[in-house]
């Protein structure tokens, strides 16, 4: 039996070179993807990051249809901000219908918008046309223009009355006075109706303060 031990086989050039070969392209492909990582994190970083507040906001406040506003605003002599307002506190700018039959942006029901066509001299309405943005928003201007007169441009009982009804706030107002007590939001005793003004008038504020520009102001 022999005691000699044989010397270990070197690989053969041609292998080494192709493992180099292979290590190279994986360093390559690693500082590719840092290189490609750190794009996209400066892009993330002064692209995008900046402009999420603005995202942020059009999501939690929106707006859309500002041109028919600010026609409808100017044409009824009202304040936009408090037109948008009123929009976002009824539909959040969602052309919807409610279970109660309220139609379009403003939720005006085929009943009160036939009343509108009414007060404003229309002939011809047809309960489709509620689904129709610009005829919508018009008959919801023209219903508020109506309120804030009938009301004395106050504006917390034109909003109370856009909500709960006419009938219902000139009831509130005669036992207010009955009373000897001024009329007050806390006062009014439909829930829904004082958490609508609360919500329309700080939507107002807000749509002052973000879309001053698109709304005119």
């Amino acid at each position: 039996m022999s005691t000699r031990t044989s010397a270990p086989q070197s690989r053969p050039a041609s292998a080494r070179g192709a493992s180099r070969r292979k290590l190279k392209l994986r360093r390559r492909r690693r500082f590719s993807l840092v290189v490609l990582v750190g794009v996209l994190s400066a892009l993330f970083a002064f692209v995008v990051v900046p402009r999420l507040p603005d995202a942020v906001r059009e999501l939690a406040l929106p707006l859309s249809h500002e041109d028919i506003i600010r026609q409808q605003a100017s044409a009824k002599e009202l304040d936009p901000s408090l037109l948008a307002a009123v929009i976002y506190a009824e539909s959040r700018f969602r052309n919807q219908t409610s279970s109660a039959g309220a139609r379009g942006l403003m939720q005006i029901t085929p009943r009160t918008a036939h009343y509108i066509a009414k007060l404003s001299g229309g002939t011809e309405f047809e309960q489709g046309d509620l689904a129709t943005p610009q005829i919508n928003i018009s008959y919801g201007a023209y219903y508020l223009r109506y309120l804030l007169e009938r009301y004395a441009d106050n504006t917390v009982l034109a909003l109370a009355a856009y909500n709960g009804g006419e009938g219902n706030v000139d009831r509130w107002i005669v036992e207010a006075s009955q009373s000897e007590r001024a009329f007050t939001v806390d006062r009014i005793p439909f829930v829904e109706t004082r958490a609508y003004i609360g919500r329309v008038l700080d939507a107002r504020q807000r749509y002052r303060q973000r879309y001053g520009r698109e709304l005119g102001l």
